[in-house]
């Protein structure tokens, strides 16, 4: 895959988190320190398992035994998968990292879950991918941009969270979409605010009526992670522009993880200084994590319009979440056409 002047083939295998990269041909790399968002080169040993990643494509790409990829260095925080970051100084050459999630983030692996991950493997880092002037390429330098001073074009914004990974937030998500095109609405943003990367998941808006999809790659970051990390306020301003930007009928946004997570706090003070009325559907497991979110909400200025999720899977989880909580439960997975009433 490599030869003695530092080239790589344009043919390499290429991980989704470099999607908004083009082709670049022959390109060189350099066995240098590696920073969050630089295109880099790794190797999975020769004697180690085959690991899954998403590839540029969007299909799911089978890296085997020996093979060299691209993909980047980043983040990760997850509740229920693996945690992980970019260890100060950078990536260094010739080091075994992790691959902490399957759009290609790669990193220091800092703990782990019992939940199946195939793309967790370890692999080693050969060097970054460089321009002509060896400085390292990165994703922001293919970012979308948009500024604070975009016109704002006032579609109404539907805001999907959860209190936690895997309670129904895509389901939630593709139920309003599904909803606002039954009623005619034909251009649609959908946006995955905070969290990590996922080409599938932005195909799957697309299926459902999306005309314009994003994530934090369309915006420079391989994820929304670390939490608290500086200048995120800025990144989220410049994302909300890019959205709202467009000539829209809805703007859906996602919300990764949980109310606390991925900087998720941080991103909802940024879209209530724009918006000051949202529909918030909150996915929920139970009732009382439901009531818990709707005071947490309700602290930052936010009101929930309807509940969704696990809490809504029987008649008795539906009737106890909207007698525990005031607020109507809708089950999104099976009664589709109300999320956007």
């Amino acid at each position: 895959m490599r030869n003695d002047r530092g080239l790589i083939p344009a043919d390499i295998k290429r991980t989704s988190v470099l999607r908004r990269v083009p082709p670049l041909g022959r390109i060189r790399h350099r066995a240098i320190p590696a920073r969050e968002g630089d295109v880099c080169l790794f190797k999975l040993g020769t004697t180690a398992a085959p690991i899954t990643v998403e590839a540029v494509s969007g299909r799911f790409m089978t890296v085997v035994p020996g093979d060299v990829f691209l993909a980047s260095p980043g983040y990760r925080e997850s509740t229920r998968w693996v945690v992980g970051r970019v260890p100060d100084g950078g990536l260094v050459p010739g080091r075994d990292y992790w691959v902490l999630a399957d759009s290609g983030v790669v990193g220091e692996l800092i703990g782990n879950s019992p939940r199946d991950k195939p793309h967790l493997g370890r692999v080693k880092y050969l060097g970054a991918v460089c321009n002509r002037r060896g400085a390292a390429v990165n994703i922001r330098q293919f970012a979308q941009t948009a500024s604070r001073k975009a016109r704002d074009r006032g579609a109404p914004v539907f805001l999907v969270v959860g209190t936690a990974s895997d309670v129904g937030k895509t389901t939630a998500a593709l139920a309003v979409l599904q909803a606002l095109r039954d009623s005619g609405h034909r251009h649609l943003v959908a946006l995955k605010a905070t969290g990590t990367s996922s080409l599938d998941e932005l195909s799957t808006y697309q299926d459902y009526g999306a005309a314009h999809v994003f994530d934090c790659i369309d915006f420079g970051l391989p994820t929304t992670y670390p939490s608290g990390r500086a200048g995120i306020a800025r990144f989220f301003d410049q994302t909300l522009s890019g959205c709202l930007s467009i000539q829209s009928d809805g703007v859906v946004i996602e919300c990764g993880g949980d109310l606390f997570g991925a900087n998720v706090p941080v991103f909802l003070e940024c879209l209530k200084d724009r918006r000051s009325e949202l529909k918030v559907v909150l996915a929920a497991p139970d009732a009382a994590a439901a009531l818990g979110a709707k005071a947490v909400l309700n602290d930052m200025g936010l009101s929930i319009t309807v509940i969704t999720g696990p809490c809504t899977d029987t008649p008795t989880l539906k009737k106890r979440t909207e007698a525990l909580c005031g607020i109507p439960a809708v089950n999104m997975a099976e009664e589709v056409g109300v999320a956007a009433a």
